[in-house]
């Protein structure tokens, strides 16, 4: 099973997934959280300053996330399609043919689970972006991805507990 966590910044997909770590149900998947720290140490610009470059990094990771039998992860395809559309540094030209491109690869998610931003205020992990306007482009953007290419998703909210209770329904289990 294929399952992944997205939505903008600062929503609480890295603590969710965590969280989901925790359980037994969950004791055979394999994890997969921010990595964005990282891959800023080596020179890779992040949020509105990374580059169609940077953008196919991170949909590099995405697509070998999508080989592990079961895994779940804080990013999907869709984000990366967000952030890309969005990069002032990549042309309209190469983020719909990036888009274009990486959408092949969204139907192999068995279940994406969208997390809403209302209610949750924006924290500084010293890495991401805090502008609040920033963030709602992206959830914008990720929320008409999500409409444009159709996978199978659920939108979910409230505290972490919540959100796996959520994800166990979904799920069935």
């Amino acid at each position: 099973m294929k399952i992944g966590i997205c939505g903008t910044m600062s929503v609480g997909k890295t603590t969710l997934v965590k969280a989901l770590k925790e359980l037994p149900e969950f004791k055979d998947y394999k994890f997969a959280t921010e990595r964005s720290k990282y891959l800023n140490s080596l020179g890779i610009p992040l949020n509105h300053e990374t580059t169609i470059e940077g953008q196919t990094i991170f949909l590099a990771e995405r697509v070998t996330e999508l080989m592990c039998e079961n895994i779940i992860t804080d990013r999907t395809i869709i984000d990366v399609m967000a952030f890309t559309q969005s990069a002032i540094k990549t042309s309209y030209l190469d983020a719909d043919a990036f888009e274009d491109y990486a959408q092949r690869f969204v139907k192999q998610y068995d279940y994406i689970f969208y997390v809403s931003p209302n209610g949750i205020p924006m924290e500084d992990n010293g890495i991401r972006e805090t502008d609040l306007d920033y963030r709602k482009e992206i959830d914008l953007l990720i929320q008409a991805l999500l409409f444009k290419h159709r996978p199978v998703y659920y939108t979910i909210s409230g505290t972490t507990e919540e959100r796996i209770q959520q994800i166990r329904e979904a799920l069935q289990i």
